[in-house]
């Protein structure tokens, strides 16, 4: 803001603190980092892009930019989605409780230390399995394990609570894991590891073993979390194909959630990009994707030539100096039966070991590394066309190469006598193109209701440090020897809880809203992505990434209850028999009953109908004021050409909290091949709650 005011009495704190709170709001005080006073005019603030837009209009202001660093060293999920450590914190979160249905927890790790706690909340109903191996405190305050299928094998998993693959223990340290300093996968990732909500309780529902997660396990786990008092249940599970609401275990027990007043938060699957590939979309449930942040780990090869090619992977082995390097195709294991068209690939048992032993071998296929250390290799390279937009761990020291530098390596092996290589340790380097929705992260549309949006947004789920399980290796692979206390892991399993830990920040300011209330609230302030780097455009990231601190205060909520949704699934087709169940009442579905999806009071907007014709509908949707209670808001609409959006009526002026106004958007559309997505914005000068309104081609997805 260039030369200091000779304004006597002048405070530049003041004076930044009421710029911020033209552009932030509330949080200005919480924004501000720093003032500079003493020899120019200036200031750091934690900012999103659309704030750091608008400040630099802003009269005074020379200019605005980021805040470098020169090397990277914070486990940042959390910052990177602008959810600082020092961030205002209700006084209630210590009696917010998240229950997570995983493969368990890691009780001794520093994430679930209870220093500092009191006695658990008196709503806690729960209680903790006693075993020989597990014990709870007033962080985990209770923990249970479901096995319908009989006692698991001791040698692989414990029958108890305690978690011996890694992924549950992740999770939870994600979603509500204490603050833990200097927390690394072996110096990868070196920084703060901390969950959303460090200060709430743990509920712990071991419902996955080694051999999968049963239906039966996890319909008891949602029984016993619902009855032990859980605020938001977090379940990063899923199937592998889409059914339907009432035949998905994981969506009935999301309903009887519901209908306590529990948020469950789903992870949306890791089957992308294809499109209809989600597998938890039920309308009650929060279905989170997976995004990335400003960071990736690169892990370069280097050849005997000294030529380096850049690689992904997560590479914690530091090779000493350089190795021979052979090409998985030259050396099969002639003698087991396998030709070069078999270990090129590098499978198990189809390396010839005498061939490989003490070297590295270059493999045409990606894969979990297990057939070249089986082999005795020291290193592997692997090469494909495949997608490079996050890294994977490997039991020997491994990098991830594109075809053509795999192709440039395989060249280099067979026109240079005594071929050698060395692959680097990974490095963590700035990611410039972040956030966008990660390849395997499951794409919309809805593949049972087709106009209703999911996923609902996304999450950090790429390359997450958390806390993890030491009863297993980083990898889980027989030979990995490397047991460690915090692991780097990908997947929308790391997006859910992301999520979850979001969901438990809003509840502790609003413990009284429903889960549609928090989901609306997060949906509606979520920060939009770029479409140029999500082709996908909605059916990737839903309404956009999640923003915590703009969800506590989201100005308006869209608002539902079970009555909602038995209205929306009566207008779906189904029986009242059928409703009957899964409600425990006498619902009867009726002309009078029967609710549209169009008209399910939902915070984002979705139509469909063949490639080439005209659509028109028009959807019902009420708001309630949970802001400033007397307030105008008015509808700011955006579309692209093809898609007319009219939304009546354009303003409302409330007087009073909780007080609820009702409108109607109009979409009218000719699909084709391309998505057509436009939004809703209800601005009130303030606060922005945004709404994504898609219409798209059935044949085209």
């Amino acid at each position: 803001m260039g030369d200091l005011p000779k304004t006597r009495g002048f405070s530049a704190t003041a004076f930044h603190t009421n710029m911020l709170q033209r552009v932030v709001g509330s949080r200005a005080s919480q924004s501000l980092v720093h003032s500079y006073k003493r020899s120019f005019n200036g200031f750091v603030a934690k900012l999103t892009e659309e704030e750091r837009s608008r400040l630099s209009t802003m009269k005074g202001v020379v200019s605005v930019f980021p805040s470098t660093k020169k090397q990277l060293h914070t486990t940042r999920s959390w910052d990177f989605i602008g959810f600082p450590q020092e961030v205002v914190r209700a006084s209630l979160e210590s009696d917010v409780i998240v229950g997570m249905l995983d493969t368990g927890v890691w009780p001794e790790s520093k994430s679930f230390s209870d220093e500092g706690f009191g006695p658990p909340p008196s709503k806690w109903k729960g209680s903790c399995s006693s075993s020989s191996n597990f014990t709870c405190n007033n962080k985990i305050i209770g923990a249970k394990f479901y096995r319908t299928e009989g006692e698991a094998v001791d040698e692989v998993d414990f029958n108890s609570p305690r978690d011996s693959e890694g992924h549950g223990t992740h999770t939870a340290s994600t979603a509500a894991g204490g603050v833990v300093n200097q927390a690394s996968l072996l110096g990868l990732g070196l920084g703060t590891a901390r969950g959303g909500v460090p200060s709430a309780r743990l509920a712990i529902y071991k419902i996955c073993w080694s051999d999968g997660c049963s239906d039966a396990d996890i319909l008891a786990a949602f029984d016993d979390a619902i009855a032990d008092g859980v605020d938001i249940i977090s379940l990063s599970v899923g199937g592998s194909f889409p059914v339907d609401y009432f035949d998905d275990p994981i969506a009935i027990g999301a309903f009887h959630s519901m209908k306590n007043g529990i948020l469950t938060s789903n992870s949306a699957g890791n089957s992308g990009p294809e499109p209809e590939s989600i597998t938890n979309f039920s309308p009650w449930s929060l279905s989170v994707a997976a995004s990335t942040i400003d960071r990736k780990f690169i892990a370069n090869v280097q050849l005997g030539n000294s030529k380096i090619y850049e690689g992904f992977a997560i590479n914690t082995f530091n090779l000493s100096g350089s190795y021979p390097i052979v090409y998985g195709g030259d050396v099969p294991n002639t003698a087991g039966g396998y030709t070069g068209a078999d270990s090129r690939y590098c499978s198990p048992d189809s390396l010839d070991k005498t061939l490989v032993d003490g070297k590295i071998v270059l493999c045409d296929e990606l894969s979990d590394g297990e057939g070249a250390l089986q082999s005795g290799a020291i290193g592997t390279i692997m090469q494909d066309g495949g997608f490079k937009d996050d890294a994977f761990s490997f039991p020997l020291s491994a990098s991830y190469l594109s075809s053509e530098d795999g192709a440039k390596v395989l060249s280099f092996i067979n026109t240079t006598s005594k071929a050698t290589a060395t692959i680097l340790k990974s490095t963590g380097v700035k990611d410039s193109l972040a956030p966008f929705v990660v390849s395997f992260s499951s794409r919309g549309p809805n593949p049972i209701t087709r106009d209703l949006l999911k996923p609902d947004l996304t999450a950090p789920g790429v390359e997450i440090v958390a806390s993890w399980s030491e009863a297993t290796s980083v990898t889980g692979i027989d030979g990995d020897k490397r047991v460690v206390p915090y692991n780097i892991i990908s997947g929308t399993s790391m997006s859910c809880p992301h999520a979850t830990g979001a969901a438990a920040y809003v509840k502790s300011f609003h413990p009284t809203w429903s889960p549609a209330a928090i989901k609306s609230a997060l949906m509606t302030t979520a920060s939009t992505l770029s479409a140029a780097k999500n082709v996908d455009v909605e059916f990737a990231y839903g309404s956009g990434q999640i923003d915590p601190i703009k969800a506590a205060q989201p100005g308006l909520v869209y608002d539902a209850g079970e009555v909602d949704y038995i209205s929306f699934l009566c207008g779906q087709g189904y029986s009242s028999k059928s409703l009957q169940l899964i409600t425990g009442y006498n619902n009867t579905c009726s002309g009078v009953s029967n609710g549209t999806v169009w008209d399910l009071n939902y915070p984002s907007f979705a139509l469909s109908g063949e490639s080439g014709t005209s659509l028109m509908r028009t959807f019902k949707r009420t708001v309630t004021n949970v802001g400033t209670p007397v307030s105008t808001y008015t509808a700011i609409v955006s579309a692209p050409s093809g898609l007319n959006i009219t939304v009546d009526p354009r303003v409302f002026s409330f007087k009073s909290a909780g007080q609820k106004q009702s409108f109607t958007v109009t979409v009218a559309a000719t699909v084709g091949t391309k998505v057509l997505s436009g939004s809703l914005v209800w601005d009130d000068g303030t606060v922005q709650v945004r709404s994504p309104i898609v219409a798209y081609s059935v044949s085209s997805s």
